[in-house]
């Protein structure tokens, strides 16, 4: 009874997935994972790198120059940003593509994302500004730290600037409006953005 109990047991499905018609099983996706690139990841790879060259073609100068492309994948960007008929600019997109294929992509994505959203290093100066703009305003006590690290601020020119950044956030606002940011607020921010730039560079 017990075997026949057994017997009749439903089999389990087998691991695995369809892929264009065919099942692939565990074993195969195993030495996928293993053995060399797949031809998808490949295409992927290939598709992210034509991405990358028709972003270069709008890439500034500095950055460009910072990459240290090969001379022969410069000239052929040269000509892209030259060609208008349609087809041509493809088919030279497909060689950007090609010629990109042996670089290390990092770098390129770096100095793309660099152009879109700024360095990471000016993100931090950016942000610190901006805390002790905040500080500044907000207490008499920042003034004397601020002075304490950067003493060559022309100290009489902040106190004016906060007083009348304090003038300016004390007026009446109209309801459901921010808070009201006038002039001041903005030069103490430009003051304080300069002389943190001129630290860096000191």
């Amino acid at each position: 009874m017990i075997l026949t109990a057994m017997n009749n047991k439903t089999p389990k499905a087998a691991k695995g997935y369809w892929s264009n018609g065919r099942f692939v099983k565990p074993e195969e996706i195993a030495l996928e994972e293993s053995g060399p690139p797949s031809k998808t990841r490949l295409k992927a790879e290939a598709d992210e790198k034509q991405a990358l060259g028709e972003a270069l073609l709008t890439l500034r100068a500095d950055l460009m120059m910072r990459l240290d492309l090969p001379e022969k994948l410069l000239d052929a960007i040269a000509q892209a940003k030259r060609i208008t008929n349609f087809e041509g600019r493809r088919r030279q997109m497909q060689f950007i593509g090609k010629l990109m294929r042996p670089l290390d992509a990092a770098p390129i994505r770096a100095a793309i994302d660099e152009q879109a959203n700024g360095s990471a290093e000016l993100t931090l100066a950016l942000h610190l500004a901006e805390q002790w703009r905040d500080r500044l305003i907000a207490s008499d006590d920042a003034l004397g730290d601020w002075l304490a690290q950067v003493p060559g601020t022309d100290a009489q020119e902040l106190r004016t600037l906060v007083r009348q950044a304090r003038k300016d956030a004390a007026k009446p606002e109209t309801p459901g409006q921010a808070p009201r940011h006038g002039k001041a607020y903005r030069e103490i921010f430009q003051l304080v953005r300069q002389a943190m730039a001129e630290g860096a560079q000191a």
